[in-house]
């Protein structure tokens, strides 16, 4: 397999889960500004979306989406315990954070990262961060250890990714002291080591 990536992007969420699974891939890197992979080949010839993750298969086909990739992944090695039974309310719960994560906070971001954001759309945006961190933070305030249940699960892989994005926008967490708590879980995982050592 053929992950698309970017470093420190949300592509770092299918990458932990590849190394907690250890899996047999490789890594191509992308350049979002120019949409060129490392040799000069355009990434829109991959994907139209010319957006990481991107996730080649060994037959060719590519999927797109993390949320998606995350659990099609998961979902290969049942063994792990990664994604929970199909059917099943934890399953639902792994899904209904994902989504969470990926409709709410990672698209509240969005404008923290474009240089043409005013001072008072960052203002704005950086309150809209901070109100899906807490609800975050609230969720794990129940002496729960991952963000989805009892195990660890492609969840805390997406929420670890983006929730990163906070100090480098200068958004400390010490405001959050649960979410904080389960960061450095997150991120004490050899998997999670292992992705980040890779993108460094």
């Amino acid at each position: 397999m053929k992950l698309y990536y970017s470093p420190s992007a949300c592509s770092l969420s299918p990458h932990i889960i590849l190394q907690e699974l250890g899996a047999d891939f490789a890594l191509v890197r992308v350049d979002l500004d120019t949409k060129k992979l490392e040799d000069g080949r355009d990434f829109k010839q991959i994907t139209a979306k010319a957006q990481v993750p991107a996730l080649e298969l060994d037959d060719g086909t590519i999927l797109t989406e993390g949320v998606a990739i995350v659990q099609y992944l998961a979902d290969q090695v049942p063994g792990a315990g990664l994604m929970p039974p199909v059917g099943t309310v934890e399953r639902a719960r792994v899904q209904e954070t994902l989504n969470f994560i990926s409709s709410e906070l990672h698209k509240a971001f969005s404008p923290l990262f474009n240089p043409a954001t005013s001072h008072e759309g960052r203002a704005a945006a950086f309150a809209t961060v901070a109100a899906k961190l807490s609800m975050l933070d609230a969720q794990l305030s129940d002496g729960r250890l991952w963000l989805a249940g009892a195990t660890f699960t492609p969840a805390d892989s997406y929420g670890f990714a983006v929730t990163r994005w906070g100090p480098f926008q200068g958004m400390t967490l010490d405001h959050w002291p649960y979410l904080s708590s389960w960061m450095g879980r997150v991120g004490a995982r050899s998997g999670v080591q292992a992705a980040l050592a890779s993108e460094a």
